[in-house]
């Protein structure tokens, strides 16, 4: 089960990649703004944009989209106001982990980065630059909205009486879910490789004492391709969302006219510039690059791990026991080797909530089963790496029942529950918004009929 349902209208704009030409391109008008919530605009480039992405993904909408779209970007517009007055950060780690995530499952489901590009319209790095920003505005209205329904809390009387009095046609199908554990090994990485790497953040390190921009250098040459578009910006930042290495040496820096020495994060090499400190945040620039892992590297790391496996299946240890020794997972190590789910903070899965490279191997395993060594990379580092797993359960779909479903019957209960209290809240944050609709924009059934303030 998911979280929070009210979560997903944010994905719309977080996923609104095509070009503006392309939107204009369709009637030749000039863009205009159809709504203006507070003090921020929407324009009907953005709506357009959202219906394309939408319509790729094959989302089917209840009404007009015309009408559907423009209000889920006004609420989002509401959230993201009140996580500035609540000064909400997210960190920029996670907005990485999220860029990296999408920008993997757009190339999958289009078949490769060229494609990608074609279909958007827009190059690689315009396509993350785009994803880098409404990622970091998704985050913060995910953070608002948990902040807003943190304090809820489901009683099992709640949970009994909410099944007792469903339908018989309206008990809940629980999907298949499954338990996976990990074994992870790191490639290794020739140690030619990463002297490369430091020899290039240096040879870039002595261009800008000389001179050069440290901006266009990270244009040019940064691995973090989401802020190398900016120069290598990254926005204010308090230490608690930074890698522990990155910022220990970042928050160090005090001359904007210095370079860094080379750090090492688990996302790779980085050199970083200060650009401006305020009080407990930080506004750097950095360059990051990613020793390239050979060919022989990850054969050895998946020939590794499949002598492990054979080992187990063997008898001479158990997948647990190579897991707390050996795995380099250190999500997972300490668990033998079982992975967590954090939308759900249990360890099943529905097949959609696995990495897609997990997905793919455990479809086709049964209970028990070690799979073959393949690679995968993961949302978090970015960094490709050699796995094994394990399937330790298989819980087939079925209808819920209240002994063994109740853990997914609290959570059907506690989302409704949060459903309730955010549309309470959008409700009173109308009252106190300034909103303009055009007028042809505004002849609409809105599911939060506020909008239009009568007179």
């Amino acid at each position: 089960m998911r979280n929070l349902k009210s979560f997903k209208f944010v994905a719309l704009c977080a996923l609104a990649l095509l070009s503006g030409s392309a939107v204009y391109g369709q009637d030749n008008v000039i863009d205009e703004v159809v709504w203006v919530v507070g003090d921020e605009a929407i324009l009907k480039s953005e709506v357009e944009e959202a219906r394309m992405s939408a319509q790729y993904e094959g989302r089917k909408f209840d009404g007009d989209p015309y009408c559907v779209i423009p209000e889920e970007i006004a609420v989002q517009k509401l959230f993201l106001h009140q996580a500035a007055l609540d000064s909400i950060e997210v960190a920029e780690s996670e907005v990485i982990q999220r860029v990296d995530y999408m920008t993997n499952v757009y190339i999958a489901n289009i078949g490769s980065r060229e494609k990608m590009e074609e279909y958007f319209n827009k190059t690689s790095s315009q396509i993350r630059e785009t994803l880098r920003d409404n990622a970091r505005e998704g985050l913060k209205v995910q953070k608002m909205q948990q902040k807003l329904v943190g304090d809820i809390k489901i009683t099992p009387a709640e949970v009994r009486r909410y099944f007792k009095d469903l339908p018989q046609d309206s008990i809940p199908y629980i999907p298949t879910q499954v338990e996976v554990q990990i074994i992870t090994q790191q490639p290794k990485i020739p140690l030619e490789e990463i002297e490369d790497v430091k020899r290039r953040l240096r040879e870039y390190t002595d261009r800008v004492n000389n001179g050069e921009s440290f901006s266009m250098l990270a244009r040019l040459y940064s691995d973090d391709r989401g802020t190398a578009i900016n120069g290598g910006e990254m926005p204010f930042t308090g230490r608690g969302y930074l890698d522990p290495a990155f910022a220990n040496v970042a928050f160090n820096l005090q001359d904007p006219n210095k370079v860094s020495k080379i750090v090492e994060s688990e996302y790779g090499f980085h050199i970083i510039q200060l650009m401006e400190k305020r009080g407990d945040r930080i506004k750097v620039r950095h360059i990051l690059l990613k020793p390239h892992v050979p060919e022989e590297a990850l054969m050895a790391g998946t020939a590794r791990l499949d002598s492990i496996a054979d080992d187990i299946r063997n008898g001479k240890f158990t997948f647990e026991e190579a897991a707390s020794v050996l795995s380099q997972d250190k999500d997972t190590r300490n668990n033998h080797g079982l992975l967590p789910n954090p939308q759900t903070n249990t360890s099943k899965f529905e097949m959609q909530e696995l990495p897609p490279e997990i997905a793919k191997v455990v479809d086709k395993m049964k209970v028990g089963e070690i799979s073959e060594a393949f690679t995968m990379i993961p949302q978090k580092t970015g960094k490709e790496e050699c796995v094994i797993v394990k399937l330790k359960s298989r819980i087939n779909g079925h209808k819920a029942t209240i002994s063994e479903d109740y853990q997914n019957l609290k959570e059907i209960v506690l989302e409704k529950r949060r459903d309730e209290m955010l549309d309470k809240w959008i409700r009173e944050k109308q009252k106190h918004t300034y909103v303009r609709i055009n007028e042809n924009w505004s002849n609409c059934a809105f599911k939060y009929p506020g909008w239009i303030k009568k007179d």
